[in-house]
């Protein structure tokens, strides 16, 4: 079977999933009309179905989709990061270099595939250049937190997340023309993860994880889903 084959393969039975999950879904939505439980899954699974179309829609565009669909979603989560934060003023030329330099930077640098510097940009140059940037503005109020802050929503938002799409430039004999793939394994096996968490927590879940910061994470649903998904990954 060829790559594209593969490829093909994989989408149509995630859509055979998800066309279950809506059914399913919607027999429930019938049945208790008023539930929120049953709510929540339906948003999620039109959540998913949105995930898999765009994501369809990278694959057909090829790496050029690929890297700007994370791109993307690095700034929808450093934007949402940072709307956490307590930003100043003195914080916008910081804040500005952020997105619009260091962002679109980090992912061009992945395209050209420039291992050595796309590797360290963000914790090493970056690091060292947003406290300049900030400190030029002259606010020293809580400094040293606010920088912070802004370091590791890039580190979280856009350093991590463009390791995605760098996956599409690891070397490794006998997969060339199946890179893509390995970025379906990893989001595959990681939503799994997700999902399966959700659903052993609501089949069995009763001893809450951490109860002031998420309520509905159980360590029966955490056990669960991390070894259902790790089934699945060795399965794939």
């Amino acid at each position: 079977m060829t790559a594209g084959e593969q490829t093909l393969a994989l989408f149509g039975g995630i859509a055979a999933v998800l066309a279950t999950a809506s059914l399913i879904g919607f027999a429930l939505r019938s049945r208790y009309a008023q539930s929120p439980v049953v709510d929540n899954l339906n948003a999620r699974i039109k959540a998913w179905w949105v995930m898999v179309a765009l994501i369809a829609l990278a694959f057909a565009l090829g790496k050029a989709g690929v890297i700007a669909l994370f791109a993307v979603a690095s700034f929808a989560a450093l934007r949402e990061f940072l709307t956490l934060t307590h930003t100043r003023r003195g914080d916008h030329l910081a804040l500005a270099a952020a997105f619009f330099v260091v962002l679109p930077l980090q992912y061009y640098l992945i395209w050209i595939e420039w291992y050595g510097l796309y590797s360290i940009l963000i914790p090493v140059y970056v690091f060292l250049l947003l406290p300049v940037l900030a400190a030029l503005r002259g606010d020293a109020a809580s400094f040293m937190r606010r920088i912070a802050e802004v370091q590791w929503g890039l580190m979280i938002s856009v350093f991590c997340v463009s390791h995605v799409p760098a996956l599409l430039t690891l070397p490794i004999p006998g997969v060339e023309d199946r890179k893509l793939l390995l970025i379906a394994f990893l989001i595959l096996v990681v939503q799994s993860s997700d999902v399966l968490q959700y659903v052993w927590g609501k089949l069995l879940g009763r001893h809450r994880i951490a109860p002031s910061l998420s309520p509905s994470k159980t360590v029966e649903g955490f056990a669960g889903g991390v070894i259902s998904a790790t089934l699945l990954g060795a399965a794939l």
